[in-house]
């Protein structure tokens, strides 16, 4: 058996353009070779190992949408080799690279979005949702090497398919300080310059808020303030006295000296759970209620969330009607 030539090095371990391999002289030959695969037209990669099977019937919906996206990150990658200058990702596909959250999907794929701007032709290719998009100024990112809309305009783009709370926790992510994206008025500058889509883009911009580190966290927050409780400080910083750190409350009201936090956690990992009971203590040691509340308090029916709370508040002195 003749033994394959190893591809020059130049081309790196990851997908490459088969117009890029024949530039380093690889052969028609050695692209048609069972060790590579072609993840769509013109690409190549190496074959990778075999997945081991994975048992579904135990996946929670954190882990169904954490392994869409991984498969979605990785398709991405291999198709980047396709794409032309004029071509990018964007809508779901764009926000995803960058971090954002992602719709929960009964899907088996999560659909890879291409875009192009007016006048270049529209991408045609098998396994991609195209996009012509409208005639605008170009406003492209990197992320990983990958080329991608700017934030702000793939924020609009999902607007015409994602529910409002879903573009709240994207817009909550994009506008976070920690990420360094961008900020309120940006998202804000978008609308006004490319116009709404449904009437979505300016009611979601009215719940963002800056500080909300997980969609569990601005679901919690929409929850609470669309039942008419107070609007809380997001990721506060609790010190004791002497001014020592004691813990960051994902949701508190200060005034009445109440938290409240989401935790999905299904199997909590013992050390990592005793750590959490001491922090815990540690807050009502310092005169402070802080509610707890699990997946099942927000969904379907958020409101046993939502009377944990408000009965938090009203113990500490809260009445409907005050901030």
């Amino acid at each position: 058996m003749t033994r394959r030539r190893p591809l020059p090095l130049d081309l790196g371990n990851g997908p490459f353009a088969v117009s890029v391999a024949r530039d380093h002289g690889v052969s028609a030959s050695r692209l048609r070779a069972t060790d590579l695969e072609s993840p769509t037209r013109g690409v190549r990669s190496l074959v990778g190992p075999a997945a081991e099977p994975l048992d579904l019937t135990q996946e929670t919906a954190t882990q169904r949408m954490i392994r869409l996206y991984e498969d979605m990150c990785a398709r991405a990658r291999a198709f980047a080799p396709a794409l032309t200058p004029a071509q990018f990702f964007s809508h779901d596909t764009g926000l995803g690279l960058i971090g954002a959250p992602l719709p929960y999907s009964t899907s088996a794929q999560l659909d890879l979005h291409v875009s192009v701007r007016r006048p270049a032709p529209q991408p045609e290719r098998k396994g991609v949702t195209a996009h012509r998009l409208q005639t605008r100024e170009a406003a492209r990112w990197t992320i990983k090497d990958l080329p991608i809309e700017h934030p702000a305009r793939m924020w609009r783009q999902v607007a015409a398919s994602w529910s409002l709370d879903d573009l709240i926790a994207a817009g909550d992510f994009l506008v976070h300080p920690r990420n360094g994206l961008m900020t309120i008025d940006d998202l804000w500058a978008e609308v006004h310059d490319a116009g709404d889509v449904r009437g979505m883009l300016r009611r979601a911009l009215l719940e963002i808020r800056e500080g909300a580190e997980s969609p569990r966290e601005t679901a919690l927050r929409l929850a609470i303030t669309r039942a008419g409780l107070p609007q809380p400080e997001l990721n506060w910083n609790l010190h004791d006295d002497a001014g020592r750190f004691i813990a960051r409350l994902d949701i508190a009201y200060p005034r009445y000296r109440v938290a409240a936090e989401y935790d999905g956690r299904q199997h909590a990992e013992e050390v990592q759970f005793a750590k959490d009971a001491d922090r815990w203590d540690d807050i009502r040691t310092h005169d402070w209620t802080l509610v707890r509340v699990l997946s099942h308090h927000l969904h379907p029916d958020p409101q046993p969330a939502i009377d944990k709370v408000a009965q938090a508040l009203i113990a500490a002195g809260w009445r409907p009607g005050r901030r």
